[in-house]
C-alpha cells in the first residue's frame, strides 16, 4: 500500500487526487465512493455527513454528499455521474467513521455509474498514486497525516 507523508492510499482503489476521493468497483457494476485519508486529515474531525438520497441522479464533477468538520464544510465531488443506489447510513449517524476508517466503514455513497468506462481511465490507480499525491501535498503545503 502506498504511504505518502504518513497517509495510507490502498493500492486496490482508484483515486481522483484533486478531489481527494477514492473509487472501488463493487458487485453489479456499481461504484463505491469515499474520502481519502488525506481528505479527512485536511478536514479534521468530521461532525456531519449528508449524502444525496438513494435514487437521486448526480452529474459527473458534482457533489454526491456534503461533509462538515470543525474547520470545513463542502461538497464531496464525484468524478463519475450516475444514480445513487446506496448511502452509508452508519457514516451519517457517526461521521467520525470516515476519520477512523476512510477506506472501509467510512465509504460515502454507491452509484450505478454512467459512463464509467470513460471515467475510469482518468482516475489514478493506487499503485501509481504516490507521485501525484506527493506533488499535490507539496503544492498545497500539506505536511501529511498525523501518525
Amino acid at each position: 500500500m502506498p504511504v505518502v507523508r504518513g497517509c495510507n492510499l490502498p493500492d486496490d482503489l482508484l483515486y481522483d487526487v484533486d478531489s481527494h476521493t477514492w473509487y472501488r468497483e463493487v458487485a453489479g457494476g456499481k461504484v463505491q465512493i469515499g474520502m481519502t485519508q488525506v481528505a479527512v486529515a485536511l478536514a479534521g474531525k468530521l461532525v456531519a455527513f449528508t449524502p444525496k438520497k438513494v435514487g437521486k441522479p448526480i452529474a459527473a464533477g458534482k457533489s454526491c454528499a456534503t461533509v462538515e468538520s470543525g474547520k470545513w464544510v463542502g461538497p464531496a465531488k464525484s468524478a463519475v455521474g450516475g444514480n445513487v443506489v446506496a448511502v452509508n447510513d452508519a457514516l451519517a449517524a457517526t461521521p467520525t467513521l470516515a476519520n477512523e476508517d476512510p477506506y472501509g466503514k467510512g465509504w460515502m455513497v454507491e452509484l450505478e455509474p454512467e459512463g464509467w468506462d470513460a471515467v475510469k481511465p482518468t482516475l489514478t490507480p493506487g499503485a501509481a498514486v504516490s507521485d501525484k499525491y506527493e506533488a499535490k501535498m507539496a503544492a498545497d503545503g500539506f505536511a501529511g497525516c498525523a501518525g
